[in-house]
């Protein structure tokens, strides 16, 4: 099946490379860097030392690693690291948060040469696969040059599941390939092992996004701009990570949020930076004064919206939040990380589409941080009722705050998961 998988793959590579082009219209990275998807690169000096490979497809996936790989850099600093992602987005998270401490590349086309060309000039000891992104050619020949695999805080949804049963003839051979399932959940661990998971290779380990932290630096910078902001007297929603079709959703919340209650600045952060001047442009044609963050100053009390159009700075602007709308949720996107806001004890809101996320979701429900809407009609009552409410908003906080606390952990127990692989090497 691989095969014929790998035959057919061959045959879609042109178009694959005419939709990089197509998508660097909009974002020139895209077509920078292409090689790299070839598996032709230079690679770093220092082959001799051993190579920890870790693979988080983009942003969100980086941003849940990022408390795995410092743990990486501290523990095993004789090793090189080398972290791949397949966007440009994640691309730009791991330069920012690594640096040069970490050799970064994009993850090859899983072609057989593509992924030979990648495995010779890294030589990883180990693979640790962020959440559930599962490539046969990239699990067969890693396998075959004597790497460990282990799938870190990996989840699989029903709908997923079914998906992946569809093509059984590659779904359980790639699980096969795993040492090691760090599973979120047992619901998780439940259907990779339905989907053909050798039961030794399941372990339960929970979710590594409880591990976030917020660094001295990023509370820093968010006071910074919060002083900016809290001067002007009036509250501030963020609505974080939205996709196509959200902002109309959003803006129309916002403005019954105004007529309401008045005065109100509204940070909205589209998802991917190729939508950043259509969404600038929609609130523009909707009469709002738009203050883009790239033009590099703070918000004054004329601007009613912020546009978030940098990378990397979410975390930052949900710092400033009084209340985080999560965005992929109002419409069918499966939901984004509603901790990152949990993190600096924001409540949240969410639309009724949190698949994604939905072990995390109904943990934070139970404990009273999160309202879940039952249809996008209903954000604008709900962000009123709890801009009016700044007793029930700080109880939010404090209860999401909570659940962080106690669950966290996931990073220790992948960390001895990630000892016991490498020893056995």
């Amino acid at each position: 099946m691989r095969l014929l998988y790998s035959a057919l793959y061959y045959c879609l590579l042109p178009l694959l490379v005419l939709r990089m082009l197509w998508r660097s219209r909009l974002a020139v990275a895209y077509r920078q860097r292409l090689l790299e998807r070839f598996g032709l690169f230079s690679p770093r000096p220092g082959l001799h030392r051993p190579a920890i490979w870790v693979h988080a497809v983009s942003v969100g996936e980086t941003v849940a690693a990022a408390p795995l790989v410092e743990s990486l850099l501290r523990q095993y600093p004789d090793h090189r690291l080398v972290m791949t992602s397949t966007t440009p987005t994640g691309s730009a998270r791991v330069r920012a948060l690594f640096g040069d401490r970490v050799f970064h590349v994009y993850l090859p086309w899983d072609l057989p040469g593509c992924m030979g060309r990648f495995l010779a000039r890294t030589r990883p000891a180990l693979l640790l696969i962020m959440e559930t992104e599962l490539w046969p050619n990239m699990l067969h020949y890693s396998r075959a040059a004597g790497c460990r695999i282990i799938l870190v805080n990996a989840r699989m949804s029903e709908r997923s599941a079914r998906g992946y049963a569809r093509v059984e003839g590659l779904t359980r051979p790639m699980l096969q390939q795993l040492d090691v399932a760090a599973c979120q959940t047992p619901n998780d661990g439940e259907r990779l092992l339905t989907l053909g998971l050798p039961p030794s290779s399941l372990v339960l380990t929970g979710s590594i996004k409880f591990d976030l932290e917020l660094s001295d630096e990023l509370r820093r910078q968010a006071t910074f701009l919060g002083q900016a902001v809290s001067g002007q007297g009036r509250p501030v929603v963020v609505a974080a990570s939205t996709h196509a079709g959200e902002e109309a959703l959003v803006l129309d919340a916002y403005r019954g949020i105004r007529e309401a209650l008045g005065a109100c600045l509204l940070v909205l952060v589209p998802r991917h930076p190729e939508r950043f001047d259509a969404a600038g442009e929609l609130c523009r044609r909707e009469g709002w004064q738009v203050l883009r963050r790239s033009a590099g100053r703070n918000p004054e009390v004329h601007d009613d919206i912020l546009l978030g159009d940098t990378m990397g700075e979410l975390l930052l602007l949900l710092g400033n939040a009084t209340v985080a709308v999560i965005g992929g949720s109002l419409l069918s996107g499966g939901g984004h990380n509603p901790l990152e806001a949990v993190a600096w004890g924001v409540p949240v809101v969410v639309g009724p589409h949190m698949t994604n996320f939905e072990d995390i979701c109904q943990r934070l429900i139970s404990a009273g941080a999160v309202v879940q809407l039952h249809s996008p009609a209903d954000l604008a009552p709900c962000l009123i009722e709890l801009l009016g409410d700044p007793a029930r908003r700080q109880s939010m906080g404090v209860a999401g705050q909570r659940v962080l606390a106690d669950n966290r952990g996931a990073v220790a127990r992948v960390m001895t998961l990630v000892a016991q692989q490498l020893a056995g090497h």
